[in-house]
């Protein structure tokens, strides 16, 4: 049971990891405008993907603003997620996993 709370939690972070990708690299294609938003696809795309990062961007977003035009927040929270799921989650599992089997 361990072991799957810690599988579903992993993949949970890793989903949001890409979306936070996802994100960034749509939010250039709309800016260079590859593609635009007129697109009901793309358009929906970029609201179900700013909805979901969107809570997690934005207090970052909070304490350090734009640097020079560009957005640094999702560097950062990408670099915090990484290093809970390798770091944090294995250290807080590891005694539910032993302690369950």
């Amino acid at each position: 049971m361990g072991t799957f709370l810690y599988l579903i939690v992993h993949g949970l972070l890793q989903m949001l990891i890409w979306a936070i990708i996802i994100s960034a690299v749509l939010s250039w294609l709309v800016a260079f405008d590859v593609i635009n938003l007129r697109n009901r696809f793309v358009y929906n795309v970029s609201r179900v993907l700013d909805a979901v990062t969107r809570p997690v961007l934005a207090p970052v977003q909070r304490i350090i603003p734009p640097l020079g035009g560009i957005d640094i927040s999702p560097i950062i929270v990408i670099l915090v997620l990484s290093a809970a799921d390798s770091a944090l989650l294995p250290m807080i599992f590891r005694p539910l996993m032993a302690m369950m089997g």
